[in-house]
């Protein structure tokens, strides 16, 4: 493994320029800093965090890196949640800005630059490689919907499988036989599991599964908009719309409203999450409660375990949803 002296003797600068470039100093020109950065990138070179800690002591902070905007109803239920777990622990909460398409960017030296004692990470893919780096750092984290553990790492997601069997139940029994689904991304571990709950309800109810029915992009309510369009074209069109966000249902039950239709009463539509905007829309949205609050809560304390113990067995923590039935669902019109 490669040493500061390396890294210092490959980019022909000192071992203290090194080491302000590290720590984000400002009296470095961007010249050198990016020569420093080059040389660390080609090194594989990863500060000693561990030894880091054992100098300065803990910093009684608990970084955050996000992936999505803090505009996000989600992410902002989920930092609340993380806020009030910190509230008696004498930690403090610390915003990560990264940028992702940065190859030079390393999640392990900005943990070390901001000297933070643990980390939690919300969507980000499993394969990104600053998670893997992170891993392999030991530096005390906790995943949100990504599936990663480690020795110094755990994850916590909702039964996001569970929760759309509960919508496929509820909309079966409503009588809805053609079901679509839109979908987020299928490569996190939530996507892919709500996705799951989708097939496994469609079978368990004996309800028919077309690949048409499917449409699959982000979580926005732009993106959900322009899926509602294309499946309320199809020449049978579903009678029921299972969303895995919130956002997502919003941006669909406006896509059925400026195409002349209601809902529930011509298209019932789900949405997932039960954040705030669920029940002020109208008609007011049955969606899954999977008490996004807790999870932040719970994150942090399963964090501040780790970095209070070194022995602590990082969790793998599945948080039970419930479904919330309001009134944007309703049996068909059609069969």
């Amino acid at each position: 493994m490669a040493s500061i002296s390396d890294v210092a003797r490959h980019a022909g600068v000192s071992v203290t320029t090194v080491s302000k470039v590290i720590n984000n100093y400002p009296d470095v020109s961007e010249k050198t800093r990016k020569k420093v950065n080059e040389a660390i990138t080609l090194l594989r070179f990863e500060p000693n965090v561990v030894a880091r800690g054992l100098v300065k002591k803990r910093s009684w902070t608990v970084g955050i890196l996000l992936y999505n905007m803090m505009t996000n109803p989600f992410v902002a239920e989920l930092t609340a949640g993380m806020k009030k777990a910190l509230e008696t622990s004498g930690y403090d909460l610390l915003h990560l800005s990264a940028d992702f398409d940065d190859p030079h960017y390393s999640i392990v030296r900005h943990c070390a630059s901001r000297n933070v004692d643990g980390i939690v990470v919300f969507g980000i893919g499993r394969e990104h490689r600053m998670l893997l780096d992170l891993l392999q750092a030991e530096i005390p984290a906790m995943f949100v919907d990504t599936d990663l553990i480690g020795r110094r790492a755990g994850y916590i997601t909702a039964d996001n499988r569970d929760g759309i069997f509960k919508v496929m139940e509820h909309l079966a029994g409503l009588g809805h036989r053609r079901i679509a689904f839109i979908s987020g991304n299928l490569g996190y571990v939530a996507g892919h599991n709500r996705f799951e709950g989708y097939r496994q309800g469609l079978a368990h109810f004996g309800l028919p599964y077309y690949t048409h029915y499917v449409e699959v992009c982000d979580f926005t309510m732009e993106c959900a908009y322009t899926a509602m369009q294309r499946l309320l074209l199809l020449p049978e069109r579903p009678t029921a719309v299972v969303c895995t966000s919130d956002l997502m249902a919003i941006g669909a039950m406006e896509a059925a409203h400026d195409a002349g239709m209601k809902v529930p009463g011509d298209v019932s539509v789900v949405g997932f999450d039960n954040t705030a905007f669920a029940s002020v829309v109208k008609p007011a949205l049955t969606t899954v409660n999977q008490n996004i609050f807790a999870i932040g809560e719970k994150a942090v304390g399963h964090l501040l375990e780790m970095i209070d113990n070194p022995d602590y067995s990082p969790p793998v923590h599945i948080e039970p949803v419930e479904l919330v039935v309001r009134k944007s669902t309703a049996p068909p019109l059609i069969l």
